[in-house]
């Protein structure tokens, strides 16, 4: 079972800190009057911990969008806000009984078009009851029961408002005097493109309700389009400063709500601006034949009239709008949990406390590295973190030789030369470089490192150094041990002329040391280097799988890459199998090969298995794909240098057909090929695929990708990325690493990113200028790594 991610730790296994208090919500009080409401486990569950929470409306279900897709949506929707860290509730009525989170059966009900159900706002609510209706919540009644359980945070697609004329006609939403008196943030796409939006926000002003534009600029968006002619007083740019208002509120007991306006997104922008003016057509036709005066008649009216002048069109706008504040809603709701619970995002602390509504918090305990591998000691107390990257930690030793001393290394003595001492190992090295672009982002604490060290001065360095990275040390695991050595001698030109690595402790560090830290942060994503013991990785797979945490595994190395294979067999023996066991899988060539290999080989003989097959047969990648697989690999390597040759080694060397062999296995390869770029391959899951932009995509070799759709409307896409210019390399140690760590910090903060073209783009670039930075430096980790999002920003 899945702990409590923010405010409680639970005693597991492991011997984690108790301390538990429930929260004292308004509902405590509603709950002792016996109302008809019915909070749903997983929401309860969340209220009582502080775990993230979004709040979705059910009139879009029983009103607003046609069956089968208005049960398709909401699903869908659920899905985003659990796939970005939150628990979804979605608000509704069955048989009279007010439900805060919905079973799939009773969304169900909602959504078939054969029941009877209402439309539910303020004035509804007590008829419904007694009624015993089924209903569907409309924003204002939403953000009622919102504020009744304690949820923050409400995602929908456009709020009422002032209808045009209502300067005469008074006909106003409820939704907007529900702002006045429930403490929820509203995300939206603006209001209802059908309103008078200019009065909409005068009346919005007059009511004292904060309105702010979510994005670069203050302009109020026109719900089709990003901009409506109107700016508000205030933006925010991303989901910590949303958030922070949010906490103000609460802290000065402000009862209002806050409206965040978010934008559609850029691609359907174009089509929003010509489904606008067909929305003033029949705005226009209201008028003419007297719809606009039957009261609230008219909305419905004017819905299906743009989506029948659209020819449907307006629904899959609306659709990608839902999608779009959905996931920013889920954003804010970790921000603001994280608030909620003591964070201080500015300066990284994380202070229990008594809040403004009078709920108390618990601390959040970690580990005392002096006296324990248990968190029992309460000496630091950090939030839970977003990443946890497991594996070695070391300290490494490079005795390098002067030019005139090579002959003397080949005799029984000592040379002239120069020793230095770094930090090293490739778990730190990765945590290192996402640590850096995370404190860039204002997330100093979002990452945690795992990795074992030794009671020794090695172990205490290694402790120091970490500390003056501003890094967490909270996991690095007191062992018995040795701490890891790796002490190397090089020649004058840098040539490994021999060594001792002394690495026996990250093997031997166990998997009971490290699925309480699992259980306790329930991280977003969990990376394991292919340096632990694969009896271990197999324990800790298993332990991710159980809590829908998503693992990235680094191979390290050619014979290690194997290392996760244990793992990958004893899933795939789960009759249970969703999908594929490991999310993503960052080999280079070399490493791709032995992997492919030993699939097909004892012990493991995993291409044989009945799942491996039904995944090949699903992708039905024919005549088409390798058609475009061929044009793919006439292009040049990089359009900036043909001397670097095509990208003919994909099919010649077999590695497209090695990674769609692996995508059963792995969902997502980061294929890193040296100065040749890297290759994404992956397979988007059906369920993801509807709200994915590829699925908008066709192949387009001369833009380097491939997308195929497979037999249950799965998404697999091919994309080459060419290398970076690099000049002055001073170390080609970390560089992998360092690539490794800016993937995941961007997907420790949106584990969608590989789902849309533009961040996919935008997360491979930053990893790749930050593996030129490291190749730039004499150290594993470039200390300009916090550059990359300048760099990033300055490329876009």
């Amino acid at each position: 079972m899945s702990l409590a991610r923010y405010g409680r730790v639970i005693t597991s296994n492991g011997g984690c800190n108790v301390s538990l208090r429930r929260r004292l919500s308004r509902l405590s009080a509603t709950e002792r009057a016996n109302a008809p409401i019915d909070v749903h486990p997983e929401v309860e569950d969340a209220l009582s911990s502080g775990r993230p929470i979004v709040s979705l409306e059910t009139a879009l279900v029983t009103h607003g969008v046609p069956y089968p897709t208005n049960l398709e949506l909401g699903l869908e929707l659920e899905g985003i806000v659990r796939s970005t860290g939150s628990i979804p509730a979605t608000i509704g009525m069955i048989d009279g009984r007010i439900k805060i989170g919905l079973e799939r059966s009773e969304l169900e009900r909602l959504a078939d078009p054969q029941r009877k159900k209402v439309k539910i706002s303020r004035r509804d609510i007590a008829p419904a009851i007694a009624l015993k209706a089924d209903g569907g919540t409309t924003c204002s009644a939403t953000l009622i029961f919102s504020a009744l359980a304690g949820i923050k945070v409400f995602s929908t697609g456009g709020l009422g408002g002032v209808h045009r004329g209502g300067e005469t006609s008074m006909d106003i939403s409820a939704d907007l005097h529900e702002l006045t008196r429930c403490s929820v943030g509203l995300v939206s796409a603006g209001v209802k493109s059908i309103l008078d939006i200019g009065r909409t926000l005068e009346y919005l002003e007059t009511l004292g309700v904060p309105v702010v534009s979510y994005g670069d600029t203050p302009d109020f968006p026109a719900f089709f389009s990003r901009k409506s002619g109107f700016a508000v007083p205030w933006n925010v740019n991303n989901p910590i400063h949303a958030a922070q208002i949010l906490h103000s509120q609460r802290q000065l007991g402000l009862e209002n709500g806050t409206f965040f306006a978010a934008p559609i997104p850029h691609e359907h922008e174009s089509k929003g601006e010509a489904i606008q003016k067909l929305v003033e057509q029949a705005i226009a036709e209201s008028e003419a034949n007297g719809m606009s005066k039957r009261g609230k008649e008219v909305t419905p009216w004017l819905l299906s009239r743009v989506l029948e002048l659209t020819k449907g069109e307006s629904l899959g706008s609306n659709v990608a709008l839902l999608r779009n504040t959905a996931s920013i809603g889920s954003q804010i709701a970790i921000q603001y949990a994280k608030l909620a619970s003591g964070y201080d995002h500015l300066s990284g602390s994380f202070t229990p406390a008594l809040n403004a509504e009078n709920e108390t918090t618990a601390s959040v305990s970690t580990i005392n590295l002096a006296s324990t591998n248990t968190p029992a000691a309460e000496d630091i107390t950090l939030p839970p973190a977003d990443l946890i990257i497991i594996g070695s930690v070391a300290v490494d030793i490079t005795a390098q030789a002067n030019a005139d001393a090579d002959a003397t290394l080949a005799t029984h003595s000592t040379a002239p030369g120069k020793v230095s001492l770094t930090m090293g190992g490739v778990a730190r090295n990765v945590a290192e470089a996402a640590h850096r672009i995370l404190t860039a982002q204002g997330l100093p604490t979002s990452s945690l490192l795992l990795a074992p060290v030794g009671e020794d001065g090695f172990g205490r360095l290694l402790v120091d150094e970490t500390e003056k990275l501003g890094m967490r040390t909270d996991g690095l695991l007191k062992s018995d041990g040795r701490t890891a050595v790796c002490n190397m001698v090089l020649d004058s030109a840098g040539n490994l002329v021999g060594g001792v690595a002394d690495m026996e402790i990250t093997q031997s560090l166990a998997d009971e040391q490290i699925v309480p830290q699992l259980r306790r942060h329930i991280p977003k994503i969990v990376a394991i280097d292919g340096n632990l013991s694969s009896a271990t990785i197999k324990n800790i797979v298993s332990c991710c799988n159980q809590d829908n945490i998503k693992v990235f595994f680094e191979p390290t190395s050619v014979i290690k890459s194997t290392s996760v294979l244990l793992s990958v067999e004893a899933l795939l023996a789960n009759p249970d199998l969703a999908g594929p066991p490991i999310a993503f899988f960052s080999p280079n060539l070399p490493e791709l090969l032995h992997i492919y290999n030993a699939i097909q080989a004892e012990p493991y003989n995993l291409s044989s298995s009945t799942y491996w097959w039904s995944c090949l047969d699903s992708m039905n990648l024919g005549s088409a794909f390798r058609m475009d697989l061929e044009q793919l690999a006439k292009r040049n390597v990089t359009d900036l240098d043909v001397s670097k040759g095509t990208l003919s080694f994909l099919i010649d060397q077999g590695i497209a057909q090695m990674a769609i062999n692996l995508l059963p296995l792995f969902q997502h390869l980061i294929i890193k090929c040296g100065e040749r770029g890297a290759i994404i391959a992956m397979r988007i899951d059906p369920k993801d695929a509807t709200a994915s932009p590829w699925g908008r995509e066709r192949s387009n070799p001369q833009g380097r990708y491939i997308v195929a759709q497979g037999n249950n409307k799965e998404i697999i896409v091919l994309q080459h990325f060419p290398g970076l210019a690099v000049e002055n390399v001073a170390n080609v140690t970390g560089a992998g690493d360092s690539f490794a760590g800016a993937v995941l910090a961007s997907l420790s903060q949106n584990p969608q990113a590989f789902y849309s073209p533009k961040d996919l783009e935008q997360t491979i670039t930053a990893a790749q200028q930050a593996a030129v930075l490291t190749l730039q430096s004499e150290l594993a980790v470039s200390p300009l790594l916090s550059d990359v999002l300048k760099l990033q920003s300055s490329a876009i």
